[in-house]
């Protein structure tokens, strides 16, 4: 079974998360966090630094570690280090997602969820307080 490792950043403001619609591939549609595959030779948060650049053209401070999150996908183990994340700069503009939204406490369940995203919710919640 394919191993993969990637990283997410939690990237909160003004008491909401930023959530991210995939575009592509064979979640379309489903909703995460964003962030993207650790490449060779990269740590956790260099690869979510030039991730959310590459996909969002902004600049992030990754401000604490939260958690790791380990799922069996049916074809795949995914690895995801989860960071508390602020914007540094830039409008996170969508280049590969599909959409966006702001959430809320009270409405962070009203998108349909990664099953691996979904692991780290509660921890969320406790960041937007």
């Amino acid at each position: 079974m394919k191993y993969i490792k990637v990283s997410a950043a939690i990237i909160i403001k003004d008491h909401k998360v930023f959530a991210t619609q995939r575009g592509y591939g064979e979640f379309k549609d489903w909703w995460e966090f964003p962030g993207g595959k650790i490449e060779d030779g990269e740590t956790p948060e260099i690869a979510l630094k030039r991730e959310i650049e590459e996909e969002l053209k902004t600049e992030i401070n990754i401000d604490s570690f939260i958690e790791t999150v380990d799922y069996e996908y049916p074809t795949f183990h995914l690895n995801m280090k989860c960071f508390k994340c602020s914007i540094k700069s830039g409008n996170l503009t969508l280049l590969e997602h599909e959409s966006a939204k702001w959430l809320a406490k009270e409405n962070i369940d009203s998108v349909n969820w990664l099953p691996a995203d979904k692991l780290i919710i509660s921890k969320v919640l406790a960041l937007l307080d």
